[in-house]
This record gives C-alpha cells, structure tokens and sequence, in this order.
C-alpha cells in the first residue's frame, strides 16, 4: 500500500473528513490545514508528495497559496491538485492556466478522485526531487 504524505489544504472540515477517510484508506498519510497560509508552513516542513488545496479559502486563496509554493524552492516542485466548487469551464480553464498538476470538482467522485491522486503522484517528479 501506498505510505506517502498527502497534504489537504481546506477550509471545509466534511470535505477534509472525505478526504482523509478515502486516502488513509487508500494506505496515504495525511496531514491537514484549514487556510493557506497554514498550509505553506506545514508544506516547507513536510514536504509531502502531493497537496490537495482549495480553491476557495479564508485570507490567501488557493491560486495565490499555488504562486507561493511555486517561489519556494523547498516547495516548488510539489505537485499541487486543486479541489474545487468552481466547476464552469473558465473556473477551470483559470485552475489549470495556473498551473495546478491536477484538477478534482468537489463533491468529489470517490473512485475518479483516487484515480487522480494516484495518477499525479505516480508521474516523475520535477527537478531534482526523488519519487
């Protein structure tokens, strides 16, 4: 099973909840932050495989917390998958030209969910990050 190190960046303790549940079932760890300032912190410290953010958080949103992790050379090249409401195609279209690794609407469908936190953390990792 897997055993790697999920970040979840909501402000949304059902949607945390979900998450959690579906990953530690699936074998992940999982740490958790309710904003995105928060959510930078434990990402420096941890550095986990994959962050799953919101885009919809109180004080620094989820696109703006994405540029912040981006400027960071110890989190530059976490994958980061946004976990969003906002469904219309220009939400989405602003997500991906972001620059997000991946894109899952909430309420999130179990199975594609598990699907695309697998598929992003399987892809090779960015500049000299291992696996």
């Amino acid at each position: 099973m897997a055993q790697e190190l999920i970040l979840m960046i909501e402000d949304n303790e059902k949607n945390r909840k979900l998450m959690r549940d579906v990953l530690q079932f699936q074998g992940y760890r999982t740490a958790e932050s309710e904003n995105a300032e928060e959510g930078l912190r434990l990402a420096a410290t941890l550095e986990p495989a994959l962050i799953l953010m919101d885009i919809h958080l109180p004080g620094m949103n989820g696109i703006e917390a994405l540029g912040a992790l981006r400027s960071d050379p110890v989190t530059r090249d976490i994958p980061v998958m946004a976990v969003t409401a906002s469904v219309m195609p220009q939400d989405r279209q602003k997500v991906t030209s972001a620059g997000f690794d991946g894109y899952q609407s909430k309420p999130i469908n179990v199975k594609e969910f598990v699907a695309a936190v697998q598929e992003v953390i399987r892809r090779p990792r960015k500049a000299g990050k291992s696996p």
